[in-house]
């Protein structure tokens, strides 16, 4: 009887999601610096090699909490689209530089620094950090899964993406 109640415990609780770590939140006081991470699912991605689209603003009056943080949307649908499942559009490592978990730490993610890869939104934190993680953007993943289960508990970042200010969300 002990075997198999130990064995429903541990079957429940695979079962539950894991614990998330903190979203990466900057100055703004919003998860990707107050733009709109469903947004960019409707820009057309640059090839790899060129520079993306600039990311949508959000507005503060469309917001939505999630992993601890405020989301900020460009409009009202794309919030209900984000509360419909957050964890698809929500930056993939917390909003923390994907490259810089593929080295094993937790660095802050620009939000116009950006690619969707296999459906996922990945941030870097700088123009020449892109072009390492654009070198080989599979093993960069392979290796930034491999290290997340270790940062993730860790704290978030709180340094301040650097050559970066955020107008975003806009007040109405």
């Amino acid at each position: 009887m002990k075997r198999f109640a130990l064995a429903a415990v541990a079957a429940l609780t695979l079962g539950l999601p894991a614990f998330a770590g903190e979203q990466f939140v900057d100055e703004t006081g919003y998860a990707a610096s107050g733009y709109d991470v469903v947004a960019y699912r409707s820009l057309t991605q640059a090839p790899v090699g060129e520079a993306q689209p600039a990311a949508v603003p959000g507005k503060a009056e469309f917001t939505a909490d999630y992993n601890g943080a405020t989301f900020a949307f460009a409009s009202e649908e794309n919030r209900d689209m984000f509360l419909e499942n957050p964890a698809h559009y929500a930056p993939q490592y917390d909003g923390h530089c994907a490259y810089g978990v593929s080295k094993g730490g937790k660095v802050p993610g620009n939000p116009n620094l950006w690619r969707i890869i296999d459906d996922k939104l990945y941030l870097n934190i700088t123009k020449n950090v892109v072009g390492f993680w654009e070198e080989d953007i599979p093993g960069n993943i392979t290796l930034a899964e491999g290290n997340w289960p270790e940062i993730d508990p860790a704290p978030a970042s709180t340094s301040t993406i650097p050559n970066f200010s955020s107008p975003a969300p806009a007040q109405n």
